[in-house]
C-alpha cells in the first residue's frame, strides 16, 4: 500500500514539476534535480556527436527519456532518467515508448555528475546493472574520469574500463569505436 502511495504522489510531481526540473524515483525516494549547467551540456553534445558520426551500428539517441527498472526486493520499479538513451536505430525504442519506457532494446546509458553526483556515482549505476542495460558510461566532472561499466550482473557490473579525460576510450561492439575524451575537460 505505501509503495502504491508512494508511486502515486511521484507521477503527480513528475507531471507537476516546474520546467527544467527533473524529478526522479530511487529506492523510495523522491529525487528532485535542478537543470544542469553548460559544461553538463558540453559533455553530452561531445559523446553524442561521437555515437552518431563514429558508432558500427546506427544508434537512436534520446536525452533525459524516462526509464522503468526493477526495484530490488520487487514492488513497483523505480524511475530514472539518465542523462542519454541509446539503442540501435532498427528497434525504434523510441517511438510510441511510454512515458517510463522498459530498458529491453538500450545498448548504453549516458551520466554526466551534476549536483547529486552520488546519485549518477552508484545508485543509478545498479539500477542499470539490474535492469541488464549492457553498457553505461559516467562522466565524473569532478574526478575528471569516464568510465564505462559493461557486462550487467543484476547487482552491478563485472566489467569497468576507466581512463582519465584526455584519453581514448574503446567501446565495444554495437559501437566498436575509441571515444575520444580530450573535449570533456
Amino acid at each position: 500500500m505505501e509503495n502504491a502511495i508512494l508511486l502515486e504522489l511521484f507521477l503527480e510531481l513528475d507531471a507537476s514539476a516546474p520546467e527544467g526540473l527533473r524529478a526522479e524515483l530511487i529506492d523510495g525516494e523522491i529525487v528532485v534535480s535542478p537543470p544542469p549547467e553548460g559544461c553538463h551540456a558540453h559533455c553530452l553534445s561531445e559523446i553524442w556527436r561521437q555515437v552518431v558520426l563514429l558508432s558500427a551500428t546506427h544508434m537512436s539517441l534520446s536525452g533525459h527519456k524516462g526509464l522503468a527498472v526493477p526495484r530490488e526486493g520487487g514492488g513497483p520499479p523505480d524511475r530514472v532518467i539518465p542523462d542519454v538513451t541509446i539503442a540501435p536505430r532498427e528497434r525504434r525504442p523510441f517511438r510510441g515508448a511510454p512515458a517510463w519506457m522498459p530498458c529491453d532494446d538500450l545498448a548504453m546509458v549516458v551520466e554526466v555528475t551534476g549536483s547529486r553526483a552520488d546519485i549518477d556515482r552508484i545508485a543509478k549505476r545498479y539500477r542499470y546493472a539490474r535492469a541488464g542495460i549492457p553498457l553505461h558510461l559516467l562522466v565524473d566532472r569532478e574526478h575528471e574520469t569516464i568510465t564505462l561499466f559493461s557486462e550487467p550482473t543484476g547487482e552491478g557490473y563485472g566489467g569497468t574500463r576507466s581512463t582519465a579525460f584526455g584519453e581514448p576510450l574503446p567501446f565495444p561492439a554495437p559501437f566498436s569505436f575509441v571515444l575520444e575524451t580530450s573535449e570533456l575537460g
